[in-house]
């Protein structure tokens, strides 16, 4: 393939990219690089790609994507190669921004709430478990920017920029897990003996509009999974269960006017208490 050529399509450059990297690379980056590629369209020249695109790009990325800093860095690596290949006339990778200030408001957002969070068992080994992983995989960040940091020329550098930013990621967020163990109330097991719904209770409830069961876990909003039925204790219908019984009836208004409900079963998981598990 021609070096010079400016007029590559950027799916060309992005097989040619891709036909370089290692089996374990080629895994890890490839669904990143064809999302690239769909989202610029297959067939667009890649010189006629604008740096104000690539930073919108970027900015439509979800920063609760937990692979965000990832993506932020594939993309920077396959730009810069881009441009020493002379695919593109600009290093577009400069202009690949993280969103830092949206990242620190969310952080900041996650520690005003988390005096008052409550966790389910499952919910707090989850959280242990995920801090354990960062904190295995800082390490290896911390080595990714020294190798970087070894090229001198930091004027496009971009691993070294990528580096930088997923080690500040792993350390805000391993911050942020420290400070949910530590303030989070845990469940002791003991059954609860007032008959109304808490966090961790599952619910059994008939949609009275046509009679339907339907089967909630009321969990905490880090828990937050509808996929698996569990429902956040600060949603519309989170608060409408809170401090029910079984045989109450509820309204849950939404934007398209009021759903109705009846309560008909409360499993109870247990009570909360306000005690740090060690």
């Amino acid at each position: 393939m021609d070096n010079n050529n400016t007029e590559i399509k950027i799916a060309e450059a992005a097989a040619f990219f891709i036909k370089g990297l290692s089996a374990e690379e080629k895994e890890s980056r490839q669904q990143i690089l064809n999302h690239f590629v769909r989202w610029f369209g297959k067939d667009r020249v890649f010189g006629e790609i604008m740096p104000p695109e690539i930073a919108n790009y970027a900015e439509r990325l979800s920063v609760s994507d937990g692979e965000y800093m990832k993506k932020l860095e594939v993309i920077r690596i396959f730009l810069t190669f881009a441009k020493k290949e002379h695919f593109i006339k600009s290093n577009l990778s400069t202009h690949l921004k993280s969103k830092k200030s949206k990242m620190k408001v969310d952080k900041n957002i996650k520690k005003s709430t988390v005096e008052k969070l409550t966790l389910t068992t499952e919910g707090y080994g989850k959280v242990k478990r995920e801090l354990e992983t960062l904190k295995e995989q800082r390490p290896q960040a911390i080595e990714e920017v020294s190798k970087a940091a070894a090229d001198k020329d930091f004027r496009e550098n971009a691993p070294l920029d990528a580096a930088r930013e997923r080690l500040s990621h792993i350390e805000g967020k391993i911050n942020e897990l420290e400070e949910i163990l530590k303030k989070s109330e845990i469940f002791d097991g003991c059954s609860k003996d007032n008959g109304r719904v808490g966090i961790g209770d599952c619910i059994v409830l008939t949609d009275l509009s046509n009679m339907e069961m339907l089967q909630y876990t009321l969990v905490s909003a880090r828990e937050f999974d509808p996929s698996n039925g569990k429902i956040s204790g600060s949603s519309p219908l989170g608060k409408a269960l809170a401090g029910k019984r079984a045989g109450d009836n509820i309204e849950v208004t939404v934007p398209a006017g009021k759903l109705c409900y009846k309560i008909e079963k409360i499993e109870h998981a247990g009570k909360s208490k306000s005690k740090k598990q060690k």
